[in-house]
């Protein structure tokens, strides 16, 4: 039995949230509530397995992640384990994690976070996989995923609830963690030239710098009108006046313009 999540009607939704919130009932009066659990000890991730496989062919390894799919058929189960780096197939067997974890693990829903301790093996299918011998609740669900063939279609709830659109959508993902990479790159570089990083004010008297109509606000303390920054280059010339001949910022700007996919009001500057 293959499980995903699929479109499904208002009706439906709210009978599906109810007994989500029924099962962490249950699981709180069993004493299995998984939000007591502060911490656990992960010692790889999806793709490290992957890459490494030859290495770590029959070791044993502990991962965590968000359960992605499940096919549950009989005595053992298949599911879909998503991390930072990827994810990942598990097999789950009533065998090698005992009766009473299994029943635990069949009631477990998409979206739930799991760690799961186990060997790594390669199926006939050829697919590296996590034999199981572990398998812990670490967080519950209580709402539902979009359907993941179709994912998130409406482009306002993508923007409106981005942490949906990055576990659906792993090109999404891709992006913030290459803008990571890209202004940390950038800090190496220009640390390397010895600049020095700085922070700047971002509530101003004069929010001049470029041209561009800025969000205003009141600072109480002061009794005085201020607005939002929408440039980082006067204070910056400032630090230079004083001495500091090589200095840089990389923050936020704001400017009260239109929205389109090229421009936002908040957006980082250097």
């Amino acid at each position: 039995m293959a499980e995903e999540t699929k479109e499904i009607s208002t009706e439906d939704l709210s009978e599906i949230l109810k007994v989500r919130r029924e099962k962490l009932a249950q699981l709180v009066e069993a004493g299995k509530d998984p939000f007591v659990i502060t911490k656990f000890d992960v010692t790889h991730h999806s793709a490290e397995i992957k890459d490494n496989f030859e290495a770590l062919e029959g070791k044993t390894v502990t991962i965590a992640g968000r359960l992605m799919q499940k096919r549950v058929m009989g005595k053992a189960s298949f599911c879909n384990v998503q991390d930072l780096q990827g994810n990942i197939q598990c097999y789950v067997a009533r065998d090698s994690i005992g009766e009473d974890s299994y029943k635990d693990f069949k009631k477990y829903d998409i979206g739930d976070i799991v760690g799961v301790s186990g060997e790594v093996f390669r199926t006939k299918t050829g697919e590296v996989s996590v034999h199981a011998s572990a398998v812990t609740l670490l967080s519950k669900s209580l709402q539902v995923l979009p359907e993941k063939f179709h994912g998130i279609t409406n482009t306002d709830m993508r923007y409106r609830q981005r942490y949906v659109d990055l576990i659906m959508n792993d090109d999404v993902k891709q992006t913030f963690l290459k803008r990571s990479k890209i202004i940390s790159a950038i800090r190496t570089f220009l640390d390397g030239e010895q600049f020095m990083e700085v922070e700047t004010p971002m509530l101003v008297a004069n929010a001049g710098g470029a041209a561009a109509r800025p969000f205003d606000t009141h600072y109480n303390a002061l009794d005085e009108d201020v607005h939002l920054r929408i440039s980082l280059e006067l204070y910056l010339k400032r630090l230079i006046v004083g001495g500091l001949e090589r200095v840089y910022e990389i923050g936020r700007v704001f400017r009260n313009e239109g929205v389109d996919t090229r421009h936002n009001p908040e957006f980082t500057l250097m």
